[in-house]
């Protein structure tokens, strides 16, 4: 396999930076000058990736010079604390089918899919640095080789990890079992040998995960059992003589003292109404019928199987599951961040303030779940969908006229302007989004998605990492961690602008606009989708004068929420 250190040539290597320099010169050079990740570096060196592919993939048509990677195909970017700074840095890189040739080196991503191409050579040991590396490795359908490194052991915090259709040798890494949060291995299609490791989500996995190889073996059905030497299993039952008697009676010993302590926790333990807690590993907190647990969310969606799959932003999966009464609700699987890690009771005491919130023009959050293998929120399920997803399909788009789009920015301003107003403390958003606003049947507006919300503390020390969606937060977060309710009339100008165009207004982002430049754009930034309004011209406009006042780059400039919604219902 070509090594870092030699020429690129015809083949290639991705080099992806997240928080280690970039082996590009260039990149090195800017990150020590600058002390950290810069996207400009990155941009350059996915375009000089781009440059070495004799034929690049369709999905590269949109990775041009004058744009952001952050708006490419295929491509996601977080931004990521450096001391004062949050920098946006691309994190994410998607390529499956793209028909790519070459060999695999280093990726520094938090999620990696390059399944279905056609990359040879083995996994380098250096995948064990991707520390940040927690949602996705996908590297199927390749004609990858080789002994699976010891080192994928490190990753101790991804959750999905597909190796299958590849040509992997030897067996499969004892390091396997730091890899707590691994939620789904699959190995199938390949030439493993030896026996599997016995790790409790490989003692319990499907089959079809180990499908199709040369020799696994272990105490897992469907797999042959591994067997021992004559003299080898002559010692062990020599041994295991000699240890019975005692480890039966420590056994006994302890099962004796677990009941001991059960009867004296259970005379002491109060009941609690909402709150369903199992061990020191699980947190629980349900708004329902008392009768929702941990158990129930995973049997609903198979354990997280992708079929449920129903929405995926950059902090987690939405996914459908029916409940065995027979409900419809949506769970959101967030991805831990290091904030939460870090802040567990804070998460906890949020999540619980934000599950008493009833507001019409709220999606109704049941409760949530912290839990080391995941951490989720439960919703009622809202049918028609997100407003993004609405404004891409033609025909839901055509139908949501005029008269629904104004009717839906004033539901959204209300909730907003509920959670900012009128609970105690305030609550901020932090993910105004489209894809976060969730339309019925009636496209009545829903505002959903509380995994980033942040109660507001009464010291003002509302110190956060930045969270939100690239396009929609607000520009004095890139300077500060200080949440203010600002940054959400923020997000909401972009999804009104958004809501009225049709798409979003990304390239009116980019400069301050007039009043006057206001009036002459209103006929051109219309939703060309739909017929030129008529009765409802003055209402639109005020809508759009509304949207750039809350785009204003002061955040003292903008109007709070309340000024806002009483602007719209006026």
């Amino acid at each position: 396999m070509q090594t870092l250190g030699s020429k690129m040539g015809p083949l290639f290597y991705l080099c992806m930076v997240l928080m280690l320099p970039c082996l590009l010169p260039l990149q090195e050079a800017h990150a020590v000058r600058h002390g950290g990740i810069s996207l400009r570096s990155q941009h350059m060196a996915l375009l000089h990736w781009k440059a070495t592919l004799a034929s690049p993939p369709l999905q590269m048509s949109s990775w041009q010079e004058n744009t952001s990677p952050c708006n490419w195909t295929g491509i996601m970017c977080t931004a990521i604390p450096h001391g004062r700074r949050m920098p946006w840095v691309v994190t994410n890189i998607s390529l499956p089918d793209a028909g790519i040739h070459g060999q695999l080196g280093t990726m520094k991503l938090q999620s990696l899919k390059i399944n279905n191409n056609n990359f040879s050579g083995s996994l380098p040991d250096a995948i064990g640095n991707l520390a940040g590396l927690q949602t996705m490795l996908d590297v199927s359908n390749n004609n990858l080789s080789g002994v699976l490194p010891q080192q994928l052991g490190k990753l101790e915090m991804l959750e999905f990890l597909n190796l299958s259709h590849n040509q992997f040798g030897g067996s499969i890494p004892s390091s396997f079992s730091s890899m707590l949060s691994l939620s789904t291995l699959d190995v199938s299609y390949n030439d493993l040998e030896g026996p599997v490791p016995t790790t409790r989500l490989l003692q319990n996995a499907s089959t079809s995960w180990f499908l199709h190889n040369k020799g696994l073996c272990g105490n897992h059905s469907g797999l042959p059992p591994c067997y021992s030497t004559p003299v080898a299993g002559h010692h062990k039952r020599k041994i295991l003589g000699l240890l019975l008697p005692i480890l039966l009676f420590v056994g006994l010993s302890i099962v004796a003292a677990v009941v001991v302590i059960i009867m004296l926790n259970r005379n002491k333990r109060k009941p609690q109404e909402n709150v369903t807690s199992q061990g020191r590993d699980l947190f629980s907190v349900w708004n329902f019928d008392g009768r929702l647990a941990f158990d129930d969310i995973v049997r609903a969606t198979e354990d997280f199987d992708d079929k449920y799959i129903i929405g995926t932003g950059g902090y987690g999966k939405v996914y459908k599951a029916r409940l065995q009464d027979g409900q419809l609700v949506a769970v959101k699987k967030l991805y831990q961040t290091e904030e939460e890690l870090d802040d567990q009771r804070r998460f906890h005491s949020e999540m619980e303030i934000l599950s008493q919130i009833r507001q019409r023009s709220i999606v109704k959050m049941y409760g949530f779940c912290s839990h080391p293998a995941y951490k989720f929120l439960v919703y009622d399920y809202i049918q028609q969908g997100s407003l993004h997803r609405t404004l891409e399909n033609e025909e839901l788009a055509t139908e949501l006229d005029w008269h629904k789009r104004i009717a839906l920015a004033n539901d959204v301003a209300q909730a907003i302007s509920y959670l900012h107003h009128e609970c105690s403390p305030p609550i901020i958003h932090r993910d105004i989004t489209s894809n976060n606003i969730l339309l019925d049947t009636t496209f009545k507006a829903f505002v959903s998605d509380f995994g980033t919300a942040r109660v507001l503390k009464p010291d003002s020390s509302n110190w956060s990492a930045l969270a939100g969606t690239y396009g929609y937060i607000a520009p004095e977060l890139s300077y500060t961690s200080v949440v203010t309710e600002k940054c959400d009339v923020y997000s909401f100008g972009v999804v009104v602008l958004e809501l009225v165009m049709g798409k979003h207004p990304r390239d009116l982002l980019d400069g301050t606009l007039s009043n006057g430049e206001q009036v002459i754009l209103v006929k051109d930034i219309l939703d060309q989708r739909l017929t030129t309004p008529t009765t409802e011209e003055n209402r639109l406009y005020l809508l759009i004068k509304l949207a750039f006042s809350c785009l204003e780059s002061s955040p003292q400039a903008r109007p709070s929420m309340r000024e806002a919604y009483q602007l719209l219902i006026d």
